[in-house]
């Protein structure tokens, strides 16, 4: 339930409601900030735009799923970060808030340790994905190549391979006077013998 926002990691108003047992569900902690703005800056708790707010249903969520946990009703969500989750708790002060707080907190800094613990490793991850993005736009770039050359032909269908065998020099000559015939602006020979 812990996401990344704006380069923050945020819990959901629905998913804190819930975790907090609150009867009114978002509405409860919507009010609890509406009431407490001077408590809530923007480092502490935000509403999703929906510029994020398409990103993050593509990634995690239905708008379906979102909507129901609205009460049928649709707004953008408010997120919260650590410290927006604990200034919450204090101004719900019922036990299962308190309880549920501590152990978010337990869980943002087991977050941070197993994210310093491990940065070596999501950094080689973000190489690989980086390479591996590469590679790929790569083998499109080449793809593309490979289409254009085809596309120069008039029939693809004329697209042949010949087989001579020694002796056969008329045979392999006459085809290739026929090749030329037929080009409009340019020839394009591909040899896998070329080396040899």
């Amino acid at each position: 339930m812990i996401y990344n926002i704006r380069g923050k990691q945020v819990m959901l108003d629905s998913d804190l409601a819930r975790l907090y047992g609150c009867k009114n569900g978002t509405k409860e902690i919507n009010q609890a900030v509406r009431n407490n703005l001077d408590k809530f800056p923007e480092r502490y708790c935000f509403k999703l735009n929906n510029f994020e707010l398409d990103i993050f249903w593509s990634k995690f969520l239905t708008k379906k799923n979102m909507i129901e946990k609205r009460g049928g009703k649709y707004h953008n969500p408010t997120v919260f970060t650590e410290q927006g989750i604990y200034m919450l708790a204090t101004i719900l002060k019922t036990k299962q808030a308190t309880l549920t707080t501590i152990k978010i907190m337990d869980t943002f800094v087991s977050m941070r340790k197993f994210i310093n613990e491990n940065k070596e490793i999501f950094k080689r991850v973000i190489e690989i994905e980086n390479e591996t993005d590469y590679i790929k736009n790569t083998l499109i770039e080449h793809d593309i190549k490979i289409e254009e050359l085809f596309n120069k032909f008039d029939n693809k269908e004329n697209l042949l391979s010949k087989l001579f065998f020694n002796g056969e020099i008329y045979d392999a000559y006459s085809l290739l006077v026929d090749i030329i015939r037929k080009a409009n602006e340019e020839i394009i020979i591909i040899c896998f013998m070329i080396d040899s």
